[in-house]
């Protein structure tokens, strides 16, 4: 796909998996920044959109005078496009990591494929700015650079995460939470808060014109409301959340419950094999392609819970939170960084025994003020940031 400005675009946009969270940030700074050229693939078959959108974008990328900077993902060899479109290697080249392959989790480490690593740490050598969503993200792959590198049985290169440091500089995925909230949460902010377009979230108040969903919400008797909003994946641990589910079945507590997230080609058995056994709880179960059907489904529940064995942002937890949700998270990869501690769990019986209390005391979550301030990682807050990065 690619969509083009009318006048001459100075700005690259090019993302080889147009999906998630990658979808969301192509689609803001295409939307807020002037003069943007985009191209991207569908998200569909991640290993071979690493493997070859470099030629595809090589040979459908016209070529233009005007460009002066290169924005991409990091699913993308920018060392093959480079090599491929020598008018493209002279620009101002950004990367941007959604997430790493050094550190993604594999079952067995010998079933890490080495090139999609190896090809993001070439693609950090010529880029000018590498940006990583989270410094959990960027510690980890620099961090673990030299190990990887060790897997080379001879000949290996040397100080390569030395040469890449100076490059990277980690903040988050701007503009998916401010545009959220829907109307029935929305209250002007008062005179003496700086926030630009001034939207309270649902944790900071609710508007005094408060909407039946809103009632219905803070109701002392009905069932607490568990959402897990994530993709359909092995690296989620969509096992953990469901033996945790089964278990306040078991229990005789109540609850609902609702599955969202994004499915692909090769889904978990643990879904087929739950939902029967938690049908009686089910509020919604399954992808919604409507924003404003998820963000309302969001609304609703009280309790947003991950069970991540990877995570290096987290967008689906904050925009849970943004809508009013109380966070249960692993207390491992990026959530220190952004949540505190008493919305982190260490055990699966640390998960559990805090579900188990709020399923007995469902008002103890709704009416919880998270302690995260979700308007910092909103684009009025990020924009500058990102403005500068893709000027030459």
């Amino acid at each position: 796909m690619q969509s083009q400005a009318a006048s001459p675009p100075s700005v690259l946009l090019l993302e080889p998996f147009y999906g998630g969270s990658h979808k969301q940030l192509t689609d803001l700074l295409s939307s807020q920044l002037d003069s943007c050229s985009v191209f991207t693939l569908p998200a569909k078959k991640w290993h071979w959109r690493a493997r070859t959108s470099a030629l595809y974008f090589s040979q459908n990328i016209p070529p233009s005078p005007a460009y002066r900077v290169l924005f991409c993902s990091s699913v993308l060899n920018l060392c093959e496009l480079a090599a491929l479109r020598p008018d493209l290697a002279g620009l101002k080249k950004v990367l941007y990591f959604h997430e790493n392959q050094l550190v993604y989790p594999v079952r067995k480490d010998q079933d890490r494929d080495f090139q999609y690593g190896y090809n993001q740490i070439l693609s950090c050598l010529v880029a000018d700015v590498v940006v990583f969503n989270s410094a959990f993200n960027m510690d980890s792959f620099l961090s673990t650079i030299p190990s990887f590198l060790k897997k080379i049985p001879d000949h290996r290169p040397k100080d390569v995460a030395r040469l890449i440091r100076p490059k990277c500089q980690s903040w988050s995925s701007p503009g998916v939470l401010c545009r959220l909230l829907p109307k029935h949460k929305r209250l002007r902010s008062p005179a003496h808060l700086c926030h630009t377009d001034g939207i309270i979230t649902p944790q900071t108040a609710r508007p005094s014109h408060q909407s039946s969903l809103d009632s219905q919400e803070d109701s002392p008797v009905r069932p607490l409301h568990i959402v897990w909003p994530h993709r359909w994946e092995h690296d989620k641990n969509p096992e953990l959340f469901f033996s945790t589910m089964l278990k306040l079945k078991d229990e005789g507590l109540h609850f609902l419950l609702s599955v969202l997230g994004e499915t692909f080609s090769d889904v978990p058995e643990i879904f087929a094999q739950s939902r029967p056994l938690l049908d009686p709880h089910i509020v919604h179960w399954g992808f919604l392609s409507s924003k404003d059907e998820y963000v309302s489904v969001l609304c609703e529940a009280d309790v947003v819970v991950s069970t991540a064995a990877h995570e290096f942002f987290g967008v689906a937890m904050l925009e849970a939170v943004h809508c009013g949700c109380y966070p249960l998270c692993p207390n491992a990869l990026v959530y220190p960084e952004i949540f505190p501690e008493e919305y982190l769990y260490t055990t699966p019986q640390q998960l559990h025994r805090k579900l188990r209390a709020f399923c007995t005391r469902p008002q103890v979550a709704r009416s919880h003020v998270v302690k995260v301030d979700t308007w910092a990682f909103s684009w009025d807050v990020l924009k500058g940031r990102f403005q500068s990065l893709l000027t030459p």
